[in-house]
């Protein structure tokens, strides 16, 4: 990979440059727990995630998104029987995930100083606005980031978006993320670079079937791999 017309290294934040995907993976155990009553809890799963993806275009990503979805899934599953404990349990979940300690993943830090002034460095992310600045606040890293943009969606037109506010062409950008369908492909499509940092869990909405051989892309095994482009 050619890192010559780069200018801007855009890095994704969750499960990129902090572990964000287990906790609700753990969530969604306590969720299933509370509703073993009335089904399998892979049945539990299933209904969860469906109605997470109805959801997508009216609450957005993120916990809060989260939260609604699983309220709306214990309603469903209960019906008549529905007690206010279960709904009360939905939303200490949701409030003990947005407790949580925002732990950097090993390398995180040493790769951002390393790039710091080399190349102007942005934090593309999607999900809750308040959530994400309360993690990256928590993180400590907002010093190394010229500019942050908290996405709605991560797409052709929203990156395109984030290129004009940056005053760039997509040739000027190399985009850093551990989702192929997010932080990869949308970026390759506009003619950017991208690399793909595989985390070991992936949300099942992020997961895309494909094999790419491309000029512009790398894959890695670790984010600390990425000293080796320099």
């Amino acid at each position: 990979m050619d890192l010559g017309k780069i200018k801007y290294v855009a890095f994704d934040a969750d499960d990129t440059l902090w572990s964000n995907e287990p906790y609700f993976r753990d969530a969604e155990e306590q969720f299933c727990e509370l509703l073993e009553g009335y089904m399998p809890q892979h049945a539990i799963h299933k209904e969860l995630f469906i109605t997470e993806i109805k959801n997508i275009d009216r609450y957005g990503y993120g916990i809060k998104a989260f939260m609604l979805s699983m309220v709306e899934t214990v309603i469903n599953i209960t019906g008549q029987t529905l007690q206010p404990a279960h709904i009360k349990r939905c939303l200490e979940i949701g409030h003990e995930m947005l407790t949580q300690p925002v732990v950097l993943l090993e390398g995180v830090e040493e790769i951002l100083q390393l790039f710091y002034g080399k190349f102007t460095l942005v934090l593309a992310t999607k999900g809750d606005l308040v959530d994400q600045e309360r993690k990256l606040i928590k993180s400590d890293l907002n010093k190394y980031f010229h500019h942050i943009e908290i996405m709605i969606e991560k797409n052709e037109r929203e990156y395109q978006k984030l290129f004009k506010r940056l005053d760039c062409t997509a040739e000027e950008v190399l985009m850093i993320g551990n989702s192929l369908k997010s932080d990869v492909l949308p970026v390759l499509d506009l003619g950017g670079s991208a690399i793909h940092i595989p985390f070991h869990t992936t949300w099942e909405h992020e997961k895309v079937d494909i094999k790419l051989d491309h000029p512009r892309f790398k894959e890695l095994s670790s984010i600390k791999e990425l000293q080796f482009l320099l």
